[in-house]
């Protein structure tokens, strides 16, 4: 890695570094490789470690730096394009890049999506986890949350919890004739469930993706999926007339 005049640079710091970072990346680095520790690069530049930091920050946020437990910060490979279009968002299990459920249980939601389901904030619903794995990599953790009058026909004595019951409630989904779905993307942290279910550190940038899905002029679930914004590249719409979404 080269050097450079930071002082007389006009704008901040951190982020002509991480210019110089990124140019140093693409020249001198493979993907998978360790950087230098922080002691390390942030003298051979000549600038303090909190400068640093916010720029390797910046950089892992634009996924061109992976921070590994155990490892260090390596370079990360090319983002893997993601389909959050219809046919891969929907309810069903298994198959290359799909959805897997993981298990269900009777849960109070959050109160943003208790606002969304329009139910009352302490009434328990169905709440599906599922976890999405693409090129052998954990993409993204979902929680979907059904309220009761949405899968009428759901036997709880069959299906009493764990996987069983996932399966049954995306089962009861399906029979839903579906008259849209409105979706929202903003940018978060991981939370201490979401890092350990991606793989990730806590408080690492991700994509948090909310769902609305509406039948016989209600909302019928509510989906909140959280993918690694450090190697994601997420695709909506048909696929013959996708819109892509650079997380960075």
């Amino acid at each position: 890695m080269g050097t450079t005049d930071l002082e007389s640079v006009p704008e901040p710091k951190y982020w002509h570094l991480k210019t110089v970072l990124s140019d140093a990346l693409d020249t001198e680095f493979a993907v998978g490789e360790i950087l230098p520790n922080e002691r390390e690069l942030a003298a051979r530049f000549g600038v303090a470690r909190a400068t640093l930091r916010q720029a390797l920050e910046q950089l892992e946020l634009e996924g061109r730096l992976q921070r590994r437990r155990g490892v260090g910060t390596t370079v990360a490979p090319p983002r893997v394009g993601v389909a959050v279009g219809d046919s891969t968002h929907g309810w069903t299990d298994g198959g290359a890049d799909a959805w897997q459920s993981v298990d269900s249980v009777e849960a109070v939601p959050p109160a943003a999506v208790a606002r969304l389901l329009e139910t009352d904030p302490d009434t328990p619903v169905h709440r599906v986890r599922r976890t999405r794995i693409g090129q052998g990599l954990p993409l993204a953790a979902e929680l979907l949350y059904v309220p009761a009058e949405s899968v009428p026909g759901l036997a709880a004595i069959d299906t009493p919890s764990g996987l069983a019951r996932a399966r049954a409630v995306l089962r009861e989904l399906r029979r839903l004739a579906l008259e849209g779905r409105e979706r929202s993307v903003e940018l978060g942290s991981a939370r201490a469930d979401d890092a350990k279910e991606l793989d990730r550190l806590p408080g690492a940038p991700v994509l948090v993706v909310t769902t609305r899905y509406v039948a016989a002029g209600r909302t019928v679930a509510v989906a909140v999926a959280t993918y690694r914004a450090d190697t994601c590249r997420l695709t909506f719409g048909d696929p013959h007339d996708s819109e892509e979404l650079l997380a960075g």
